[in-house]
């Protein structure tokens, strides 16, 4: 990790833990901060110009969100990610989120509907900005949470959060590093058509076939990426 100090990698003086966070969050998810590099305080600290406590406090959002881990006695670490976690999170999602799809779609409304529309215009134009790569997980959940809002399945809803938390890096990951944003676009523009005309059917076999994708050209792209390394 390149920590020398530049005028231009200082951080301006507003939001200072969000900015700390964002750069970091940037620098990992793009690999500028490879998997296993510890993230020293001081360090970040020196070359963002900032104070320690805006970036402990930055590393503690990093943590909550699962970007990386804080070990006692090493500090913060990026974890590298696992095949097999990748492949257990996208496997939930694709037996949970088609079943609460089925009984949310009947009872949709109108309001929703432009309310995903609303939410989809907005994360297409995100995902243009590659800048703007940590709003991308939090959109795409966003749009998908609309479409399954009508299910009243509390607690099916409540494991789906919980995992889409827990996969949030790796659904930004997913589209940085395989380039999939034209075809995550086009098949959210498609499931959102299809519970707009009430076919259940072909929009819970279109988000499986969504979400498994996801996973497979996530961990092909992770797979190529280290082997070049």
């Amino acid at each position: 990790m390149n920590l020398s100090t530049t005028p231009e990698s200082a951080i301006p003086r507003q939001s200072l833990t969000s900015a700390v966070a964002d750069k970091l969050r940037e620098d990992i998810i793009r690999g500028a901060i490879p998997e296993g590099a510890q993230l020293r305080q001081d360090a970040i600290a020196m070359q963002y110009q900032v104070s320690r406590i805006p970036v402990r406090e930055a590393l503690r959002q990093l943590d909550a969100e699962g970007l990386i881990t804080i070990v006692p006695n090493r500090g913060a670490i990026v974890p590298a990610l696992a095949p097999t976690d990748i492949e257990e999170l996208f496997t939930i999602r694709a037996l949970l989120e088609p079943e609460i799809l089925k009984h949310s779609i009947p009872r949709l409304t109108e309001p929703d509907f432009a309310e995903a529309e609303v939410v989809l215009r907005r994360y297409e134009s995100e995902l243009r900005q590659e800048d703007h790569l940590f709003s991308w997980g939090r959109l795409n959940w966003q749009f998908h949470s609309i479409l399954y809002s009508r299910a009243e399945r509390p607690r099916i809803m409540a494991i789906i959060r919980n995992v889409n938390n827990s996969g949030e890096r790796y659904t930004r990951l997913q589209l940085y590093l395989t380039h999939g944003i034209k075809r995550a676009n086009e098949e959210h523009q498609e499931l959102l058509d299809l519970c707009r005309n009430r076919d259940a059917g072909e929009a819970c076999k279109l988000l499986r076939q969504h979400i498994q994708h996801a996973g497979q050209s996530l961990k092909q792209a992770l797979q190529e990426r280290r082997a070049s390394t």
